[in-house]
Formats: structure tokens, sequence, C-alpha cells
């Protein structure tokens, strides 16, 4: 990915250019220092005079009036602040006259900059003060003043805080009166620029220190850049927060989020004052101080899937490569590609009004639909279908271009959607909420509708990153979570009992991705390179899954690696400095879950025996049991030494009917008020109170054989056989008092339990007669 520049002969500006800001995707304004305003359409590559300001006016700052606000347009769209060096900010119109003048602060006003949705204007001054205005440009409040000029702002994501610049240090304050500001010391010269991203929640900030930085909204540093040769003037987030651009004397680098470089530019401009990105995130222009105004493009942008290579080498053109046989495609668009996404067989391209959907297996033609509302800020891609997310909403697409549902839930704000907090599988949308990052909103992709009775998935965290499994039925979907505190947690999607069972399986887990064709988890854990063979393996049995993983050393990841997919066998990394490394992974595992899918254990034990694989057979054991193959599921214990399960399916196995066995399933999984539910529900009293007898959970047993008035005294003569083994005497209030009324005598009690067994070895006799005989029929 690299920056296509373009510079003029002639500067058309006179003195050194402050400012520009972009009014839509091709048309720019400019202000310098010679008092003139000018407009750069980019179609027609025209520059026209907007306005000649007065002679004392020197801009400083220019930013336009947001123009989507909550996914709603908005006319008023018009108007821009112009902050200048007299102290005051200018409201003016698209027509350049100045609407409104405002004495905001003593000397220069140093920054101006709108809110999200336009409802506050903040301004910063060489005074040292912070000021709030309304719309109309009157003083809500003054939120900061202090003794050193304030060179930058900056809005927090839900424009509830605001970052600003004190020489060295960097101070986040809430506008919340009572909440406590956050302050660091950023750099060891005077910080020039700051910015923060909506998207990523990622600051950026520069200085004349000559470096350039990272932080995340907490203030922990996640990069910083060499020494430059010169003061670094200006960085700025792309809308969509992927990457930034930073500007120097001379230079224009671009840069990816985590902050390694793509590409550095030497153009001619003097020092880059300002720097703007276009709304749709492809274009970009600089403030220079020799009078230019520099325009960049994003080209050479790469996607790869499989065999295929694809590089955006113009605005408007694609070359496809399949590296097998080396056969090469040109796509060509009619608009300038904004988003483009490549996976499970699918390219999906978007333009400013057009969606291009390619078939990996024919380049030749798409199928191509137009777009409702603005620009693509994001798509994801499933097998089926896929999702499209822009300043409006969602939208799920089959990629025969049908509109298949538009999820909606209330406060969405889909902006700041992006890839960590959204995720799609073929019947389900997951959305981690903005407002409260605990909550994850769970869809049907084919209805747009809440899933289940609509209540939202609660983590006892902030989440950082979601991912849903690809493969399986829907009732078997599982989201992988990753919180605040770096701990990796599974949990089924479906509510399959009351509450949701989130397990957790992982810590200090970095980066994850699911395999595309079946439900293998992989991730960076501390120093390990990790991948979950069979996650699931969590909710049938805790302790197999440490022996279902496969770990290496992740040092050849080097420092802040991320997991950009993982296709087939194959797991793309992104190391911290940008480089691509690939690491490849056991195909078996992947065969042992198509063999668990289509019920052939035959072969699944084959294979494992063919592997001799320790971590194979414990995946096989957690499978099996998921799906009650005891026959396999005791072969696979056997051979990773479970001496104990082994006895306890063979016990299963004698269970006279079917009930009870699948009772004593649910037991071995840990779920004991399911096991107890199907035991009642066949009518199985004494089994259900041996069952709590047996786990000595001894006052549910009483209660149920008070509350069927049945075997009371075989829970007491059980508890005093227990007491007396220990030579302890009874200190259960319930249990003295029943003793006194009840008499225990272990003949009759014998007798008791062999008549029920007799009882429930009948009933099991009669179904199974019934059944046959239903089938004959």
């Amino acid at each position: 990915m690299r920056l296509k520049t373009s510079l003029l002969k002639e500067p058309k500006h006179k003195e050194l250019v402050s400012c520009v800001g972009w009014t839509t995707a091709d048309e720019l304004y400019s202000c310098s220092e010679d008092h003139q305003i000018l407009r750069w359409n980019l179609l027609t590559s025209e520059t026209s005079l907007v306005v000649k300001l007065q002679e004392d006016l020197f801009p400083i700052d220019l930013h336009w009036f947001p123009k989507t606000v909550g996914g709603k347009k908005q006319a008023q769209a018009e108007i821009f602040v112009l902050t200048s060096t007299d102290g005051k900010f200018h409201l003016a119109s698209k027509m350049g006259r100045i609407e409104k003048s405002v004495e905001a602060h003593k000397g220069a006003v140093l920054a101006g900059r709108w809110n999200y949705d336009g409802t506050a204007l903040i301004t910063a001054g060489e005074d040292g003060q912070i000021k709030i205005w309304s719309k109309s440009g009157m003083l809500r409040s003054t939120l900061a003043q202090q003794g050193s000029p304030v060179y930058s702002v900056a809005w927090g994501p839900d424009s509830d805080r605001i970052l600003y610049t004190s020489g060295r240090l960097l101070i986040i304050k809430p506008l919340q009166p009572s909440a406590k500001l956050l302050q660091w010391k950023a750099h060891d010269g005077i910080i020039l620029k700051v910015d923060w991203n909506s998207v990523n929640d990622l600051i950026l900030s520069s200085g004349e220190d000559c470096k350039y930085k990272v932080w995340d909204s907490y203030g922990r540093l996640l990069y910083t850049s060499s020494s430059h040769d010169y003061p670094v003037t200006s960085v700025s987030w792309s809308p969509d927060g992927e990457v930034f651009a930073v500007g120097s004397f001379n230079t224009l680098r671009l840069c990816d989020k985590t902050g390694w470089s793509y590409a550095l530019e030497k153009p001619n401009t003097g020092s880059v004052f300002s720097l703007a990105w276009s709304a749709d995130g492809t274009q970009l222009a600089g403030a220079c101080g020799n009078g230019h105004v520099i325009f960049a493009h994003v080209v050479e942008q790469r996607w790869e899937w499989r065999s295929f290579e694809i590089t955006l080498t113009k605005r408007r053109t694609m070359q496809v490569r399949n590296v097998v046989n080396d056969a090469e495609d040109v796509l060509e668009f009619r608009d300038r590609v904004i988003k483009a996404s490549l996976a499970h067989g699918h390219l999906v391209v978007t333009t400013s009004l057009q969606c291009y959907v390619y078939s990996a297996t024919n380049w030749n033609t798409p199928l191509i639909f137009d777009l409702k509302e603005g620009t693509v800020s994001l798509i994801v891609q499933a097998e089926k279908h896929f999702l499209l997310v822009d300043g409006t909403g969602l939208y799920v697409f089959s990629y025969e271009g049908r509109l298949i549902s538009t999820p909606r839930f209330p406060g969405m704000r889909t902006d700041i959607l992006n890839a960590q907090s959204v995720s799609l599988s073929n019947d389900t949308i997951a959305i981690r909420d903005k407002s409260d990052e605990k909550v994850i909103f769970l869809f049907d992709a084919l209805t747009g509708k809440a899933l289940g009775d609509g209540k939202p998935l609660t983590h006892k965290m902030e989440v950082v990153e979601i991912a849903l499994d690809q493969c399986g039925p829907s009732s078997d979907r599982k989201i992988a979570v990753i919180d605040k505190n770096r701990d990796l947690y599974l949990t089924a999607v479906h509510r399959l009992y009351r509450e949701h069972n989130i397990c957790k399986i992982g810590t200090m887990v970095h980066t994850m991705s699911w395999n595309d064709s079946s439900n293998i988890l992989c991730g960076i854990q501390d120093t390990q390179f990790t991948v979950w063979h069979y996650p699931s393996a969590v909710f049938t049995d805790k302790d197999l899954l440490p022996k279902t993983l496969y770990t290496k050393d992740a040092s050849e990841f080097s420092r802040a690696p991320h997991i950009l997919n993982y296709v087939g066998t194959q797991v793309t990394v992104r190391r911290g400095d940008g480089s691509l490394v690939y690491s490849n992974v056991s195909p078996y595992p992947a065969l042992l879950h198509e063999y668990s899918a289509s019920s052939r254990w035959e072969d699944a034990l084959r294979l494992c025996r063919f592997a001799k694989d320790q971590s194979l057979w414990a995946c096989l054991a957690g499978m099996a049991m998921a799906n009650r193959e005891l026959t396999t599921a005791e072969v696979a214990y056997a051979a990773i030494g479970e001496v104990d399960k082994v006895q306890y399916i063979n016990s299963i196995k004698d269970l006279p009917s079917k009930e009870s066995s699948v009772a004593h399933m649910l037991l071995f999984s840990g779920h004991v008020q399911e096991a107890e539910a199907t035991l009642l529900q066949a009518g199985l009293v004494y089994q259900t109170i041996q069952v709590h007898i047996n786990l000595y959970n001894w006052d549910r047993a009483l209660e149920l054989a008070v509350k069927h008035k049945t075997h009371v005294d075989t829970v007491l003569a059980y508890r005093l056989k227990f007491l007396q083994d220990f030579s302890k005497k009874e200190t259960n209030k319930r249990f003295m008092q029943y003793a006194e009324g009840v008499e225990v005598d272990w003949e009759k009690i014998q007798a008791k339990i062999e008549m029920e067994l007799v009882k429930e070895r009948e009933k099991a006799a009669t179904t199974s007669v019934r059944s046959s005989l239903a089938s004959r029929r």
C-alpha cells in the first residue's frame, strides 16, 4: 500500500497554507496566510477563489460542520468554522460569507473542532484556555485554563471526552464535572498535533521531538516512531481507523494503525501543517508551508485468499493474480474503489455508488447492485452471505446481491463499528455495543431479528474482540470473546439453559481467528501460538480442553502480532513491523471435525490410530461425548489414559433406561440441574435422589424425598452411614427432625431399591417393544 501524490507545478497560494478541509469526496477548501480561501475540484482539476478575507484575518484551523449525524443527512452541512490569529473564530458559509465572528481567546485561536454530531464546537487558544461553544456560537463552558498554549484538541469517540495538549503532556478530560482527568508525559518536545479515532479508539500525537506516537485511550504507549529529521507537524487518522497519515518537512508518510509505515513520500512541500482525509477514506490533502496543497490517494492495497492475490493498481482498477497458474485478470470499475474484501471464494468491492460481487471462479461477470446510502465503512464476509456497514445501518446481502436483512438495535451507531466489534456467520450476526462494551447483541442473519428472547449477551468485563465460529448447525453456534483483561471466553449463542454458560478457555490472548472451514480456533496467547482444536470440549469435559491444544513458541511473530486469517491449514499473521508470516497447522483435526459432523466414528478412530497424536484422541473423546457416542468415547478416553472416565462410561452403558443414561451423560459434563430435570421428567424419582446422595447433596436429596413422599428412609440411611464412616455427629436440624419419626431398616431399603431398578427395566423394555412395533407398522 502506498500514497500516489500530486502537486501542481506552481503553488496557487502565495503564502503558507495553514489548513484544509473536504466538503465532499472530490471538493476541498484551503486557507492560507495570503487571506485567500480556495476551492479545489478534483473531478475537473479546477481551482477557484471562494473569498478573499480581510487583510487582518490570518486563518489557522478550518473544520466543516459534520455532514451525517446519527445516520441522517443534514441540510446544514454548508458551514465551516475558521479560527484565526486575532483571537476570534468565524462561522462561514460555503460561499465564504462570514455569518458570525466570535471573540474567543486572548491571542490566536489555535484549533477549532466540531464534535461528531455537530452539537458543540471546541476551541483552544494561545492563552491556554479550552472553551466549548454551541452550534450557533454561544459560550457554554470553559473546560480548562493552563499556563501554556494548547496547540491541538480532539473529541473522544462518544463526544464525552476531550484530548488536548499541554506542552509535553497529553491530557484527557471528561466533560462530566466530577470525573477525574488523565494526563501523561507523551513527548520530549512540545506536542504539535493530536488526533483521536472514533472507530478504533486510538490516539495519535506528534511533536517537536521529531516523533509520532500511537496511544490507546488509557494513555498506554502502543508505538513510537524513530526520530525524523524535522518536527512532525501533522497527523491524521483515516475515517475507518485502519491507517493514518503523518506530515513533516518535505515528508508524507502512510502508516498502519499499529504504527509501522507502509510508505514514505518526499514531496517538495515545505512543512505539512495540516492533513485531512476525505469522508470515504480514499483521498488525503495536505496544507504545505510553500503555498502548495498536496493531494494523495491510496494505491497498491493488497488482498489475499488461498491462491489469489488482488492489488488495487489505480483508483478504479484491480489486478487479480492466481499464483498457482500465473493467470492474470484486470477488473475495471466505474467509480473509485472505496472498500474491498476477499474471502470464502468471493471478492466484494464497493465504490461510492455501487457494490460489485465477483466469484473466484469467474472474474469476467460481476454481480452489480446500487448502494442506497453513503460510503461503506466495513465489509464482513461469511460463507453464504456478507455484511455491509455504512453511516446509516447494517445490511446483509447474499452473494447473488439479494438483500437478506437489516438488523437494528437501540442506540446503534454504525459509523464506529470495526472488524473486532462485528462478527458474521451463516446464520448469526454478533455486534458489540459501543455505549456499554460488556454487551453483545446477537441477531439472526436471515431475518435481522434478535435471537432467543431478545436479551443480549452480557459479559462481566468490557469486551475487546468478538468472533463467531463459521461451521456446523446454527443450534451449535459458538462465540469467542476477548475481554479487557485479555482473557478468552467461549459461549453458545443459543441459550440451552437459563443462563449463558460462559467458559474461559485462554488467558493473555492478544488476537484470535476461527478457521473458515471447521470450528478450530487459533490465537496468540502470551508468548505461545495456540490452536484450540476442539474449543467446545469445555462444555462436555473441562479437563479435556488442555489436552486438545497445540502450542508452539510465538517468538517468530515478534512484538504485537495480529492474526489476519486462518484459511484451510494456513494461519496468516501480521507482525508488529508490518511483515506477513505464515504458519501451518496440522490438517488432521479438521478431518476429525468432518468425520464427527457426519457421524463416521469408525473413520475417526482409524485417523487417530494412524496419527498417534494425544491431542487428536482428546478431541475425539470430546466430540464423541458431545454426540453421545459412548463406544467411541470409551476407546478415545482409554487412549489418553483416563481410566476413571472409561469406568464411568461403562457404568452409563449398563444403565437400564435411556433417560438414565442421558442424565448420567449430563452429569459427566457437570450439568447437575439438567440431569435432575431429565430424571424427574421420566418419573425416576429414586434415581434422582440417588444422584444427589452420590454427590453428597444431602439437603437436596432429602428435599426431593420429602416432596415426592418416597425414600426418606433411604436418604437418612445413607446419611447415617456417611456420618458413621467419618465418625461424626448429626448437626443438620432437618435430618434430626426426620430421623426421629422415620426408622432405618437396611433390608427394607435394599428391597425397595431393587424394586425401583426392576420397575425401570420393565418400563424401558415396554417402551422399546412399543417403538419396534411402531416401526414395523
